[in-house]
């Protein structure tokens, strides 16, 4: 099957109505030693499934809320947990406590629920009916962040919430997207992911990504895994006869799809040079795959492996910073018709990637910013900048 192939029946058997119930087969910490973070790698057993995905695609997964918090909303709420409910999204009877942990989004706050809160503390939730305004979406913004539907139960206690009623004013609990970290030809009936665990602490509290907590925490190799692909359409690499260069640009889990496109070139004998880009905080104990990557090198799989570690020095290092100084190599490849591929955060890291871009085009290349704005735009229309980012 080429990368560019389309859907085949067996790839569309699975769907958010008839997800497959997959296994983890295997788990391993990426990030041994690292005490500021946690990211894992992960293998889905799909032996006897018919599932099929490629290169750029992502895997859908249903997650379960963390049962400690559904417990601790129940108790604000002076619910058993065993009244019976009718759960969003598949519309069944079930005890509220099971709802609340497989059905029900019981953590980001939105306009519904706080408009119900509102109706019913009345007066004691004048400064959240404000915010409903409108006009105040900065500060409605502001008041959502890393708060949560228990802080405001906590806030407003004896509210006389009846079961239904709490059901019916949370929203269903949706599947987390994790691009695909592996190669079908190349590691048949299994799908790799790398998944790092979303943790902070705000407003006294510990928050936990529900997804990214849920896999490594709370499940073994028996617990059900709902899921299905969904396909990445414009993020695929190029077809392995095609001698185009490719640049692939991800820090942290944006890799994850890198790894598919490099085992998938592997297997392929795929004939265009590969650079990869990568960037993490620490490179003894967050260099993730570098067994896998430097064999590569060696291989000649992959062609360049520019790395950039954050906090192994005074100044932070980025991987935009590496694009920089690489720039001038970087250019030449461009000019050779290489596709840039860009994977990760939107808010920033994808945005300074672009404007260390215009930079190496405007420096290595000779043009005005003006005119490097204008060879991004083509390298677009060209679909020779793609990017896939969250």
């Amino acid at each position: 099957m080429s990368p560019n192939a389309t859907s085949s029946p067996s790839r569309s058997a699975f769907d958010r109505k008839n997800p497959l119930l997959a296994r983890v087969a295997r788990r391993e910490l990426l990030t041994a030693g690292c005490d500021e973070k946690e990211t894992w790698h992960f293998e889905i057993d799909l032996r006897d499934s018919g599932l099929e995905f490629l290169p750029g695609d992502s895997l859908a997964i249903f997650p379960q809320n963390d049962p400690a918090l559904a417990d601790e909303i129940l108790r604000h709420l002076g619910f058993s947990g065993e009244e019976t409910v009718t759960a969003p999204g598949d519309g069944g009877e079930k005890p509220l406590r099971a709802a609340l942990i497989e059905n029900c989004a019981i953590t980001a706050l939105d306009r519904k629920f706080l408009g119900k809160l509102v109706e019913k503390a009345g007066d004691q939730a004048d400064e959240i009916a404000r915010l409903l305004d409108p006009d105040h979406k900065d500060a409605y913004e502001h008041f959502v962040w890393g708060r949560e539907i228990i802080d405001c139960l906590i806030r407003h206690p004896g509210l006389g919430w009846e079961p239904q009623e709490f059901v019916d004013v949370l929203k269903k609990l949706n599947v987390r997207l994790y691009s695909i970290a592996s190669s079908l030809k190349a590691r048949p009936n299994a799908c790799h992911l790398t998944i790092a665990l979303v943790e902070y602490e705000s407003r006294g509290r510990r928050r936990r990504g529900v997804c990214s907590s849920w896999l490594p925490h709370r499940t073994d190799e028996n617990t059900p895994i709902p899921c299905f692909v969904t396909p990445g359409k414009g993020f695929r690499p190029p077809a392995p006869d095609e001698d185009v260069p490719v640049v692939m640009i991800g820090p942290g889990t944006g890799v994850a799809p890198f790894r598919a496109f490099l085992q998938e070139r592997e297997v392929t004998g795929a004939k265009g040079k590969a650079w990869l880009f990568f960037g993490e905080i620490h490179e003894e104990t967050c260099f993730f795959y570098r067994d896998e990557w430097e064999r590569q090198l060696r291989d000649g799989v992959l062609h360049r492996l520019t790395t950039a570690w954050s906090r192994d020095q005074a100044q932070k290092v980025y991987v935009q910073h590496k694009v920089a100084e690489e720039g001038a190599e970087l250019w030449k490849w461009l000019e050779e018709g290489a596709i840039l591929y860009v994977c990760g955060d939107a808010q920033r890291m994808a945005p300074d990637v672009d404007k260390a871009l215009h930079e190496v085009i405007a420096t290595h290349g000779g043009r005005t910013p003006e005119q490097a704005a204008e060879y991004v735009a083509r390298m677009r229309q060209e679909k020779r900048y793609r990017r896939d980012v969250y």
